[in-house]
Order: C-alpha cells, then sequence, then structure tokens
C-alpha cells in the first residue's frame, strides 16, 4: 500500500522522486524501490525522520508500536500519517508522544490515481495539515475525512474493496468463458464493463438500483441473470464481507 500510495502521488507530480526518503528493511523490497523508483532515497529512521515533515507509517498493524518506540522527542514537529489497519489514533498519539496524527485508510487504486482514502485527525493537527492530506490523498484519488468510529467500516468496505471487484470480475470473466467465450476477451468485457458502470455511476449522479431497473426489461436476459445472482446470495455475500472485513479491523486495533 505503501508503494501504491508513493507511486501515485509521484505520477502525478505532487511531490518529487528526491523529497522522498523511504525506510525499508527488507532487502527484497529495497531492492523493488531500488528498481521502480530508483530516484526516491532508501536509507534508516534515524536520518530520514529529522529531515521531514511528515511521516507516512506504512507497516502492518502490529509493527507501528515497534516504529513509534523512539528514544523522547523523536517525532516532535513531524506530522505522522499512518495507513495501518485498525490502529487507532490514540495508540499514534501516545507512541509519537503528541496528537499531530493522521489515521488513514487508502486502497491499492491509489496506483493509478483512482483511488479511494478516508482519513481521521488528532487532536493538534492544523487545518494546514489537513490541507496537505487533502492534496496529497487527492492526489491519488478521493480523499474524504471521517470520523474516527467510521475507520473501521470504511477499511472492510474501500480498503478491502478493491479485492471483492477483482473476485467480481474474475467471476463474470469465468462465467463469460463458461458460455463459450475466449478468456482474453472475456476479461477484457468483464473488466470495461465493471469499469465503464462505475463511471457511469459517479459521472451521472444517478443511484444503482435506477440504472440496475433501466437495463432489467420485463422478461429479458438482464432479469434472468440478477434474478441467478439473487438466487445465489451475492448481495448477501458482498455485505458479508465488508461485514466481516469491519469486524476483523476492530479486532487488529
Amino acid at each position: 500500500m505503501g508503494r501504491a500510495l508513493v507511486g501515485g502521488m509521484l505520477a502525478s507530480d505532487v511531490v518529487q522522486a528526491d523529497q522522498i526518503k523511504v525506510v525499508e528493511p527488507n532487502a527484497e523490497s529495497q531492492a523493488w524501490w531500488a528498481a521502480n523508483q530508483p530516484g526516491v532515497a532508501l536509507t534508516e529512521l534515524a536520518s530520514a525522520v529529522p529531515a521531514s515533515s511528515a511521516v507516512l507509517i506504512a507497516v502492518k498493524p502490529n509493527v507501528v508500536s515497534k516504529v513509534l518506540d523512539q528514544p523522547n522527542g523523536f517525532w516532535d514537529g513531524k506530522l505522522v500519517v499512518s495507513i495501518a489497519a485498525g490502529v487507532s489514533l490514540e495508540t499514534l498519539s501516545a507512541g509519537a508522544g503528541h496528537g499531530r496524527v493522521v489515521r488513514v485508510m487508502p486502497n491499492t487504486p491509489s496506483l493509478v490515481g483512482a483511488g479511494a482514502s478516508a482519513y481521521c485527525v488528532g487532536s493538534e493537527v492544523t487545518q494546514p495539515d489537513r490541507q496537505t492530506i487533502d492534496t496529497l490523498l487527492g492526489a491519488v484519488g478521493l480523499a474524504v475525512e471521517v470520523e474516527q468510529s467510521q475507520m473501521d467500516a470504511v477499511t472492510g468496505l474501500s480498503g478491502s474493496g478493491p479485492a471483492y471487484v477483482c473476485l467480481i470480475i474474475e467471476a463474470l470473466a469465468d462465467g463469460g468463458v463458461a458460455s463459450g467465450l475466449p478468456r482474453s476477451l472475456a476479461m477484457k468485457l468483464a473488466t470495461q464493463t465493471v469499469l465503464g458502470t462505475a463511471q457511469m455511476i459517479q459521472q451521472t449522479g444517478r443511484h444503482p438500483a435506477e440504472l440496475k431497473d433501466a437495463v432489467a426489461s420485463p422478461g429479458g436476459t438482464t432479469i434472468a441473470g440478477l434474478n441467478a445472482l439473487e438466487q445465489n446470495g451475492v448481495r448477501g455475500g458482498l455485505i458479508a464481507a465488508v461485514n466481516a472485513a469491519t469486524a476483523r479491523s476492530k479486532e487488529l486495533g
């Protein structure tokens, strides 16, 4: 996720490569950064943080406390931004020693400038800090501020959602293959259908149910397909997926 965010920000020219310092202890990941973002400096935490105004913590939830556990005053004056699922503002504030902290739940489409990111802020975050977050996250897609109480649900929906959509696209393509289409053509049609429908909903502002009903003529092919989806619990399955991911986010916190 850190790669996706940084890559999206660089692609949109919101930041330049020489403004970014990456702290990455894993040798394989270091090789990835060197090969894919050669202009980004690979360095150590002790030298990167003092030279930075904002720090993005992009590690697994169980590693956040270890990263924040630094000498007194280490995080002073820094805007500390975490994308770790379930890690609360209170935990971030306690680790950083101040309330200038931001909790973000982005998603992987940020890599192609089509992300959906929600964030909530600590007690010492200023309006300019908010503008910085809006600019950075807005450069890679949609950015919205929410209450912390909503963050687990955001995680379950948009944070984990790209995986659900990938499964839907794969299943649609499988259906096309089962009905006689070549795999490559089925995948192209399935991907474009999902992309185009999402853009249609976004650009027209019409409710998905309204657009669905407009396609489903009496006794036609679409209503037959919709009936099969309902019989197989697709709607309930997606709702359950969001609820399960939300519950897991709360557990991680």
